[in-house]
């Protein structure tokens, strides 16, 4: 009677463990994805029940409602710093597009395998995931935002509360959700980073698809490796696990048996962001059109085979990692633009459907439509390499003045090391005058951004103030405080606005007034009167326009704002 009663008990012990952490994914119809707070109960419970779990508070959403880590550390050590030292990490991100929820669904089921044991204990790493970053995003669930996406049947929505994509917030950092993303990265330093989404675009036969993070951001010899070894095992084993897979088809309004080229993901972007840390960065998009078991599925088997990989190859991510640095020392040139080479490229065996075209029904007009009743294999050009179109040489130094305090507090989140200058000092430095640049005619997520930007530089003595920082660039952030603080780079803080004041005249002139100054000046300055003589000959505009003439000679004098418009607050020392 005894040993029936044990056996009665143990069973239902199974049984209540296996119903107590099945997801609310795994308990639906497969086309249904979790709430915040059914999320949020799951992964307390788990952490409740299993050691190797914590689900802790790391931020906030613009909305005010906590953003959660759930961390997987078999270890005895839980010190984040003192793990680091000899365990890899890898750092997870979902729903930051909420209608895209694939890895929120599988991160849960990841996680409740780990703790289980369904799958084999790590040896040499432990596993950061925010449970879902957009939360705001989240709860303004419904149906029909995702216009293009087979399920689940509700969803949330892509813009946070104050309507950010966050997906383009990682250098601006406007939002708290970028904020809060930012010292959870660089609380956790991860070695590789996944950001789960949704792909919008073709059709095609592929569940799986993947942007892997820019090889040239990343550098040469981890960039080699990323590409050539640890990504290409991943895809080999997902075409193992019953997913062949293709980079992300980044063509809109064409078919892709065209070809296409590798996404830039530049610093705005979450892989662009982590790649100034030499981190591996991958955003994994399953295909919209997909069923959503399917996409979940496929999403859970990439973090699995990362998992194993990355235990298997953790001393050389590592140990490439700290090497990958040797590229970015002081004296070397920087790429800060960059341009996909049409000259080069791979091929693969596309698995598409046939691109037809037929009259629209709301149009007549003809309209692009995939014929999934042909389906076919065809080789195709992938372009992946990209070249620089600018350089700059890396300076020794920065000096950003106290004043540039948006800039400094940007820095302190990111884990850059700044020194205050101790004393009232002049510094020999390479300064830049905001040369060019354009402006887009529509606001782009809280922004009128500038690009196209070029400098003139000079050298100069240049006087700075106790409580002014030096930032060397002999640290692991470099390239971020490379791509935020030189102007010409595409992310960089001056093309997101944060130097406007810099780009607007604070005095001018009355005509009627410097007319007098003006012709004064040009009696007793020799040099003045040439140049003046000069520009007119080569300038037609100057030569036809009087009030073009006067302006000419007052940004010529003295009068002019000279040390302050269009001046780079932000020096190098080299």
């Amino acid at each position: 009677m005894k040993l029936k009663y044990l056996f009665l008990t143990l069973c239902s012990s199974f049984v209540w463990a296996q119903k107590t952490f099945q997801t609310p994914f795994e308990k639906g119809n497969g086309n249904q994805t979790v709430t915040y707070d059914e999320m949020n109960v799951y992964y307390q419970d788990l952490a409740k029940n299993f050691n190797t779990i914590q689900y802790l508070k790391k931020g906030e959403d613009d909305n005010g409602k906590p953003i959660y880590v759930v961390v997987y550390n078999p270890f005895p050590e839980k010190n984040i710093e003192n793990l680091r030292k000899d365990k890899a990490i890898l750092f997870v991100n979902n729903g930051i597009h909420p209608g895209e929820p694939d890895g929120i669904d599988a991160t849960m089921m990841l996680m409740r395998d780990l703790a289980t044991k369904k799958i084999k204990t790590p040896q040499n790493f432990i596993i950061a995931a925010i449970s879902a970053y957009n939360i705001s995003g989240m709860l303004n669930r419904g149906s029909h935002s995702r216009a293009n996406q087979n399920g689940p049947e509700q969803y949330g929505f892509r813009g946070n509360a104050r309507n950010y994509d966050l997906n383009r917030d990682f250098i601006k950092a406007d939002s708290k959700n970028a904020r809060s993303f930012q010292e959870i990265y660089q609380w956790l330093k991860p070695d590789v980073f996944i950001d789960n989404h949704v792909s919008n675009g073709a059709d095609y036969q592929y569940t799986f698809t993947y942007i892997s993070t820019f090889k040239e951001r990343l550098g040469n010899v981890l960039g080699s490796y990323f590409y050539n070894d640890y990504q290409a095992k991943n895809l080999d084993d997902m075409k193992k696990l019953g997913y062949e897979s293709t980079p992300y088809v980044n063509i809109h309004g064409d078919i892709p048996e065209v070809g296409f080229a590798s996404f830039e993901d530049s610093p705005r972007y979450s892989t662009g962001y982590t790649t100034l840390f030499n981190s591996l960065g991958t955003v994994p998009e399953t295909h919209m059109l997909k069923p959503y078991d399917k996409r979940v599925d496929a999403t859970y088997k990439y973090m699995l085979v990362n998992l194993q990989n990355l235990d298997k190859d953790y001393q050389k991510i590592k140990q490439l990692r700290i090497e990958n640095l040797k590229q970015y020392q002081a004296g070397k040139q920087y790429g800060i633009r960059w341009k996909i080479d049409s000259t080069k490229y791979t091929t693969m065996d596309f698995k598409g459907y046939e691109g037809q075209y037929k009259p629209s029904e709301i149009s007549g007009k003809p309209r692009l439509y995939y014929d999934r009743n042909k389906p076919f294999t065809k080789n195709i050009k992938l372009f992946t390499t990209a070249v620089p179109t600018g350089y700059i040489t890396i300076p020794k130094y920065y000096v950003i003045p106290q004043s540039q305090y948006r800039v400094i507090e940007e820095f302190k989140r990111n884990g850059i090391q700044m020194k205050p200058i101790q004393k009232d000092s002049t510094i020999a430095v390479e300064s830049y005058k905001i040369k060019d640049f354009k402006t887009v005619k529509n606001p782009y997520e809280g922004h009128y951004v500038h690009y196209e930007t070029t400098v003139d530089r000079t050298n100069k003595n240049q006087s700075f103030a106790a409580g002014d920082y030096l930032v060397s660039t002999s640290q692991h952030g470099v390239k971020y405080i490379i791509e935020t603080l030189e102007p010409e780079a595409l992310d960089s803080f001056f093309n997101w606005n944060f130097f406007d004041g810099i780009l607007a005249q604070k005095e001018y002139y009355s005509a009627y007034i410097f007319e007098d100054t003006a012709a004064e000046l040009l009696k007793t300055d020799k040099k003045l009167k040439e140049a003046f003589e000069a520009a007119k000959k080569s300038d037609k505009k100057i030569s036809e326009d009087g009030e073009a003439q006067l302006d000419w000679v007052y940004r010529h004098s003295p009068y002019f704002e000279e040390k302050t418009f269009r001046q780079y607050p932000v020096y190098r020392v080299l």
